[in-house]
């Protein structure tokens, strides 16, 4: 006869094998083989950047948002998805997310979207291992997008949806990109990125902040290497824009009537113009999915005439397909509008 400290040791065995057997491997955006479940049902984004990559593809499966969303961001999302908890977020600035917070919503996997330096490399490896939550850091480089959306969907087992999203993200930007390919870089407009109240924050060369801007113009600021930085009005006045963008309404429109910018040739030719920034902005806040929408609006305003389709039909096709939900006229004329 078996003791009873067999029996439970052969019952324990016997239940943790069906365990085992449905984890799976995957490998991430650094090579790290990661232990999945085999059906994924709670993922918990490290960042805003992951947030909306993973709402795009499987809205289910996300736990909640790195911060609440406003009622007007919830407008044009999924009502329950949008409507879901702050979980706080555990890269970028302000991280907010310990790790008892972490494993309170008890997700099958994290997942962050963005760079795959050592520093967050590290920071996946030591979450992942004081936490036992497998960790996917993938590259959220926008060009990489449709790769993206490859990898994520063999993560969280829905590669077919993944192949599908991929296949559109490739379609916009390899029409943005081909339809401008013959205009000679140092034929294509002088662009500043103004971000904050006084316009005075751009992303420097190579920024992630202006991958979309660099991809279709030129960044008067890419003169230096790096992320976001602090400039003068001088700096300004000395690049002398052909075009600024921002995101910041405020800075729209003040820099008009501002007599420190008057001089600046966008200032001057009305060249100024603000970007749509609902549910998620349309340049870099935050550098996700939603830079897809974006990089059509910028091709529209600088090559009008290579774009002659209405960015309207444009954004609520985007909108439908990306964040499961088709806008009504009236919302996206505010979308466009900022108001």
């Amino acid at each position: 006869m078996l003791s009873r400290r067999s029996l439970i040791a052969g019952l324990t065995g016997a239940l943790a094998l069906p365990l085992r057997a449905r984890a799976r491997t995957a490998t991430d955006d650094t090579g790290r083989v990661l232990k999945i479940p085999e059906t994924v049902a709670r993922v918990f984004p490290a960042g805003p950047p992951a947030a909306i990559l993973l709402y795009t593809l499987a809205p289910d499966l996300l736990i909640g948002w790195p911060r609440a969303l406003s009622p007007q961001e919830r407008a044009l999302l999924l009502p329950d998805i949008g409507a879901r908890p702050e979980t706080g977020r555990i890269t970028g600035r302000g991280n907010t997310a310990n790790l008892e917070r972490v494993l309170s919503f008890k997700p099958d996997l994290i997942l962050d979207v963005g760079s795959i330096n050592q520093t967050y490399l590290s920071l996946a490896e030591r979450v992942q291992e004081q936490t036992g939550i497998p960790y996917a850091l993938l590259d959220g480089r926008f060009i990489d997008l449709p790769a993206a959306y490859r990898k994520l969907g063999a993560l969280i087992g829905r590669a077919n949806e993944g192949e599908s999203l991929a296949g559109h993200a490739a379609r916009m930007l390899d029409t943005v990109t081909q339809r401008i390919a013959d205009i000679a870089p140092e034929r294509r407009p002088r662009v500043y990125y103004g971000r904050g109240s006084r316009g005075l924050e751009t992303g420097l060369g190579g920024s992630i902040n202006v991958e979309t801007l660099e991809l279709i113009a030129r960044n008067v600021a890419a003169g230096r290497q790096g992320g976001l930085a602090i400039v003068s009005i001088e700096q300004v006045l000395v690049w002398n824009p052909d075009v600024i963008v921002t995101i910041e309404r405020d800075f729209a429109a003040s820099v008009k009537s501002d007599p420190a910018w008057a001089s600046v040739a966008a200032v001057r030719a009305g060249h100024v113009h603000l970007a749509p920034a609902l549910p998620f902005g349309w340049v870099d806040f935050p550098p996700s999915a939603n830079r897809l929408i974006g990089l059509w609006w910028l091709a529209k305003i600088l090559y009008p005439e290579r774009f002659p389709e209405s960015i309207g039909e444009i954004a609520r096709e985007f909108h439908l397909r990306f964040y499961h939900v088709a806008p009504t006229e009236a919302q996206m004329n505010a979308v466009l509008t900022g108001r």
